[in-house]
């Protein structure tokens, strides 16, 4: 009589508990064929679920289990019922249930599996499009539904310590209204309001200073959010953040939330003690030594600004590129390279064309002597002996040295630096490929400009959003020297990731007039743009400021994963493309016509 799996016969255990300490136990186990062996007589399966497998065994004596696994192929879904039995010395230290097998006396097939596309294995090497086009059997594969299930944890965890810390979980619309700056929003047309479009939100932040306005005090979120962008390795259409705000607070209050929960993230994930408080940096002392405001610490490399020396030596230099670069405004970096790192001149070439990938038009490098003289180098047939010897001593150069130097617009020299930094630190194994390496280097960037100068437009931007309060000793200069203002903006970077990033808001409304003001934007077009909000901090809104942390890039780097889209379920392609569903697809005519909408024929190229 055939056993009543599921309606009667319930499971007992998962796929990766049973012990030795079980051995004598009836039990019962669903999940899938992971691989099959037929011993002549007896029939083996390792049996698979989400935390792990069991070796199930199949034997003659149980005539009817037997003569139905006979049938059993990889991906079988099935239930089994069975005694533990010891395996004695053919242990499988491999597998969590190695020391133990099931004798199975009662076999059932749930389903049936047509040979998949490609192995359910560890690791594999089926192209990534073929994977997300059967994402569902990929994420039957063991390291994915490890990180999902760490995702899981986190969420949990992150939900457990912003209760303990008098955090309300609160709501807010994905779909809102449409306010500039920032990045580019998915748009959804409104049927009900013919001609009219939602935003959907980038991120929650006018509504989570909203809640504080109303007296919510401490408000998180986990929240999906959507931007327009173009992707990379650690970016998504969609993605999800875990969203602070808190009233009556300093940037260093926030800071000593937000480090406790990473700490306890590390601490209940890896069991690794993440020192508080973080270092800090100051925003330009991070572009001047690493060429950005997210820079990796695990190693060294620091950059070094040359411009002041180069002004010094004026055309006495002798390199009239350096002076000509410094004389246009721009700025002259170098790196270097050690000795005990030496890379053959042919390797030092392919730097070259690194930076030009990066999009630098070269790459002037020297090579120091024993005499503190450059060879391998253009520069060294013009370059003055003093300054020579200034930029060996300012750089630190020793003999066999390499310097990379890089020079021109300063926005692009850093950029350029930045990435090569981390380009040959790869190169010469001072951080892996990809993952930790076992080292978490966490860090605050803080005090960077309110305002960043926008060259096509010729007018200044909010380098964040148009309510983060300025530093006070600042204000006066608001109008008048917008480029020196700083504010209380901050980025908590980890690994060369910027893991989060938040301010302290401006609830001043005189201030925020200077603000707008600064940015050219009148008081008509600052109450069609965000009137809403600048009515409510008219009411007595609180002092107050947040954050809002990465949660799929903090997924992605607990984890060691290689790229975002590995600790996300059902992720897009770098063309924002859903290859297992078809999404964005194309709707008919009909529903066009009741969102009063017309496409635009594309141009072919």
């Amino acid at each position: 009589m055939a056993v009543p799996f599921i309606s009667e016969v319930k499971r007992t255990h998962n796929c990766g508990q049973l012990t030795a300490a079980n051995v004598g136990e009836e039990v019962v186990l669903f999940g899938w064929v992971h691989n099959r062996r037929d011993h002549g007589g007896a029939v083996f399966i390792d049996l698979r679920d989400r935390e792990g497998l069991t070796q199930v065994v199949f034997e003659p004596d149980s005539a009817e289990a037997h003569a139905l696994a006979g049938s059993l192929r990889l991906e079988f879904c099935i239930g089994v019922k069975g005694k533990v039995v010891s395996r004695g010395k053919n242990v499988n230290p491999k597998m969590k249930t190695g020391e133990i097998e099931v004798k199975a006396t009662d076999l059932t097939i749930f389903n049936r599996s047509e040979p998949t596309p490609f192995p359910i294995e560890d690791s594999i090497d089926t192209s990534e499009e073929k994977r997300l086009a059967h994402r569902y059997l990929d994420l039957r594969r063991a390291p994915l539904q490890k990180s999902l299930m760490t995702r899981s944890k986190m969420n949990a965890l992150t939900r457990s310590y912003m209760h303990q810390n008098g955090f309300l979980e609160l709501e807010t619309p994905f779909m809102g209204k449409y306010t500039p700056g920032g990045a580019r929003n998915f748009l959804v047309p409104s049927r009900m309001n013919p001609g009219k479009f939602y935003a959907l939100a980038e991120s929650p932040q006018l509504y989570k200073q909203l809640f504080m306005v109303a007296g919510f005090d401490r408000y998180f979120q986990i929240v999906k959010c959507f931007r327009d962008e173009d992707l990379r390795v650690d970016r998504q259409p969609e993605f999800t953040q875990i969203d602070v705000e808190m009233s009556f607070v300093t940037q260093d209050d926030i800071f000593t939330i937000i480090e406790g929960l990473l700490k306890k993230l590390w601490g209940e994930v890896l069991g690794i003690d993440i020192p508080t408080p973080f270092a800090r940096m100051d925003f330009y002392e991070s572009m001047a030594k690493y060429g950005n405001d997210k820079p990796d610490l695990r190693f060294g490399l620091e950059h070094t600004v040359l411009t002041d020396l180069i002004r010094e030596h004026g055309e006495a230099g002798g390199v009239p590129m350096l002076f000509e670069a410094v004389q246009n405004k721009g700025i002259v970096k170098a790196m270097v390279i050690p000795a005990e790192k030496a890379m053959s001149r042919a390797e030092s070439d392919k730097l070259e064309e690194f930076a030009k990938q990066a999009g630098a038009k070269g790459l002037a490098r020297a090579k120091v002597t024993e005499t503190g003289d450059w060879t391998q180098s253009p520069l060294a047939k013009t370059i003055s002996p003093a300054l020579r010897q200034a930029i060996n001593q300012a750089v630190g150069a020793k003999t066999g040295d390499l310097i990379l130097f890089q020079f021109g617009k300063e926005a692009l020299v850093h950029t350029v630096m930045a990435n090569l930094r981390v380009h040959v630190a790869k190169k010469l194994g001072l951080i892996p490929e990809y993952g930790s390496g076992g080292h978490w280097k966490f860090l605050w960037v803080v005090n960077p400009p309110l305002f960043e100068f926008d060259e096509e437009t010729n007018t200044w931007a909010a380098a964040h959003h148009a309510f983060t309060r300025p530093h006070d000793a600042d204000v006066e200069y608001l109008l008048t020297d917008p480029g020196r203002v700083k504010c209380h903006r901050y980025d908590v970077v980890l690994n060369g990731f910027e893991i989060g990033g938040g301010s302290i808001r401006l609830h001043d409304p005189k201030v925020q007039a200077q603000v707008f003001k600064a940015l050219g934007i009148s008081d008509e077009e600052a109450m069609t743009k965000f009137g809403f909000l600048l009515d409510a901090l008219k009411f007595g809104a609180p002092p107050h400021g947040g954050i809002a942390l990465g949660m799929d890039r903090l997924a992605f780097l607990l984890t060691n994963a290689e790229s975002l889209r590995d600790v996300i379920p059902f992720p897009k392609t770098k063309t924002g493309t859903d290859l297992m569903t078809g999404a964005p697809g194309d709707v008919d005519d009909r529903q066009l016509k009741e969102l009063h909408v017309r496409p635009v024929p594309v141009p072919q190229k």
